[in-house]
C-alpha cells in the first residue's frame, strides 16, 4: 500500500469525501496548449495512468470521487476540445478497470477549472451516459484581495458582491440542473485585513449554498492550518464558514470598503498607538438580525457595563477598561483577545492591541541573486500589510497602473515579490530583486503594517545596485 492510498483509507474511514486526481501534471508532460505538444504522447499516458488508477482503487468506497486532472492549461476551443476528449479517456479507463467504477461519482474538468473556459467550452461526451457526473470549477477572485496584490487588504462592497454574485450565476445558468462543487477556494490570513476576510467567507459560503454548490477550501499548510500544532490560524473564518454553509446567519465585524480611502478601520481590532492619550473607543458589528449576548475576555470572564456600552450594533469600550491595557511603559503588541457572541452564527474576536512603528534594524541592503530576508522587530500586529516599491526617479517599480487606483494601492508591490510567513522576517524574493537590479536604480520599498493609514506605520528600506 503506497502513501496516496494510506491517506485515502484513512479519510473515507472517518466518513470523509476524497477527490483523487491527476494534479499540476498539465503544467508538464499533461500540457495540451505547449508548443509542439505530442497530443498522442499526452493521449497515451493519461490513459495509461488512469488505468492504472482506476484499477488500484476500483472497490474503493463511493465517497471516492475521481477527478480526471486538475487546473488542465488551454486558452482556446482547440485546447478545450483535447481536453473533452481526454476526459473521455479517463471514463473509458476508469469503466474497464471495473469494481465499482462504473457507479463512481466523477468530477469532470474545463479547461484551468475556470468557471469562464469551462462555460465557454466544455462538453460532456456522449460516452458512459449513466455514469454519475458533475463538474467544478476553482475561484480565486477578486485577484488582488485573495493574492494580496497591489496593496488590497479589504473586501465587502456592493460591487465586490456583485462580481461575486455574477460569476457564480453565470456558471449556473450555463450548467443548470449539473451538480457542481468549487474545489478550490481561500482568502490567506497572511495578508488580507481580519474583518475583510470574515466577510469574504461569509458572502462566499452563503452565496455558493443558495447555488446548491459545495465547497473546498484549498489550503497548502500555510494559510488556514498550521499542520505542525494542528491549529486554524484564524478559527473564526473556519466557523463563518462552517456556520454559513448550515444557513445559519453570521453577525461580521465592520471595516473599511473604500479602495479610495486614505486609512483603514476595522473591527476586528482595537488599535492604540504608544504614549496617544487613552479615550473610549468603538467597534461596529453588522448584526444581520441577531443579537449581541456577551463578550468575553481570554480568561472566560463575562465583561460587564462598566467595561463597555452597546447601542445597536456599536460596541464602545470605556476608557477606564482600556487604561488597564495601555500605558507608555508597557510593551507594544496584543494585550487581549475578546470573544464577541450573538444570539446565532460564530463568535468573533477582537484584539485590544498597543502599537508603535515596527522597526527594522537596517534599512539598506544590496541587490542580490537569492531571496533577501529582512528582519523586523513587530510592535503590533505580527504581520506586513503591504510594499509599496519606488524607483529613485519617483517612478513605479513595476505596476505603474496602480496610479489610478486608491492612495493606499498606488506602486504597491504583489506578493509575489515580497513575502511575510513568520513574525520576524520580509522576504525579498529572488524575482523581485531581479526586477529591483533590472531598473538600474536605486529601489526604495515602503514596508506597511497594520493599522494602515497613508504615511504612517510604515518603514522605508532601500535596495541599491
Amino acid at each position: 500500500m503506497n502513501r496516496v492510498e494510506t491517506v485515502i483509507d484513512q479519510a473515507l474511514a472517518t466518513g470523509m469525501y476524497v477527490v483523487l486526481n491527476v494534479h499540476h501534471d498539465s503544467w508538464t508532460w499533461a500540457d495540451v496548449s505547449a508548443a509542439g505538444a505530442n497530443i498522442t504522447a499526452i493521449e497515451e499516458q493519461f490513459s495509461s495512468l488512469w488505468a492504472q488508477i482506476g484499477t488500484r482503487f476500483a472497490c474503493k468506497s463511493s465517497k471516492l470521487i475521481f477527478e480526471p486532472i486538475n487546473e488542465p492549461v488551454g486558452t482556446t476551443q482547440e485546447h478545450a476540445t483535447e481536453l473533452n476528449k481526454l476526459n473521455d479517456i479517463f471514463l473509458t479507463q476508469i469503466n474497464k478497470a471495473g469494481g465499482n467504477n462504473a457507479k463512481r461519482v466523477v468530477s469532470l474538468s474545463g479547461l484551468g477549472q475556470d468557471s469562464i473556459k469551462t462555460s465557454q467550452w466544455f462538453e460532456r461526451g456522449s460516452l458512459f451516459p449513466n455514469q454519475p457526473w458533475g463538474l467544478q470549477f476553482h475561484y480565486y477572485s477578486p485577484y488582488d484581495f485573495i493574492f494580496s496584490a497591489w496593496g488590497k487588504t479589504i473586501w465587502g462592497s456592493d460591487a465586490d458582491k456583485a462580481s461575486l454574485l455574477t460569476d457564480f450565476q453565470l456558471f449556473n445558468g450555463n450548467f443548470s440542473g449539473i451538480p457542481t462543487f468549487i474545489g478550490e477556494w481561500d482568502a490567506s490570513p497572511t495578508n488580507t485585513e481580519t474583518a475583510a476576510r470574515w466577510k469574504y467567507f461569509d458572502y462566499f459560503t452563503r452565496t455558493a449554498r443558495s447555488f446548491k454548490y459545495s465547497t473546498i477550501i484549498w489550503d497548502n499548510g500555510l494559510d488556514l492550518f498550521n499542520r505542525a500544532t494542528n491549529t486554524w490560524t484564524d478559527s473564526v473564518a473556519i466557523d463563518i464558514l462552517m456556520k454559513g454553509t448550515a444557513g445559519i446567519t453570521n453577525s461580521l465585524a465592520d471595516s473599511t470598503i473604500d479602495p479610495a480611502s486614505t486609512s483603514q478601520t476595522s473591527s476586528a481590532y482595537i488599535f492604540h498607538k504608544l504614549n496617544d492619550p487613552i479615550t473610549a473607543q468603538s467597534v461596529t458589528y453588522l448584526l444581520n438580525g441577531n443579537s449581541l449576548l456577551a463578550i468575553k475576555d481570554s480568561s472566560g470572564k463575562v465583561l460587564t457595563s462598566s467595561q463597555y456600552t452597546i447601542s445597536g450594533g456599536v460596541v464602545t469600550f470605556t476608557t477606564t477598561y482600556l487604561s488597564g491595557f495601555f500605558s507608555s511603559s508597557s510593551l507594544p503588541g496584543i494585550k487581549e483577545t475578546l470573544t464577541v457572541t450573538f444570539s446565532a452564527g460564530a463568535a468573533l474576536k477582537v484584539q485590544i492591541v498597543q502599537y508603535d512603528t515596527p522597526v527594522i534594524p537596517t534599512t539598506s541592503y544590496k541587490v542580490q541573486a537569492t531571496d533577501l530576508s529582512i528582519p523586523i522587530t513587530y510592535k503590533g500586529v505580527p504581520k506586513v500589510a503591504a510594499v509599496r516599491a519606488l524607483k529613485a526617479d519617483g517612478t513605479y517599480l513595476a505596476d505603474d497602473w496602480t496610479v489610478y487606483l486608491g492612495p493606499l494601492q498606488n506602486a504597491r508591490w504583489t506578493l509575489g515579490s515580497w513575502k511575510s510567513e513568520d513574525t520576524s522576517n520580509l522576504v525579498i524574493a529572488a524575482s523581485g530583486l531581479a526586477a529591483i537590479q533590472a531598473t538600474g536604480q536605486t529601489v526604495t520599498l515602503l514596508v506597511e503594517f497594520f493599522p494602515r493609514s497613508v504615511g504612517a506605520n510604515a518603514v522605508n528600506v532601500t535596495i541599491t545596485q
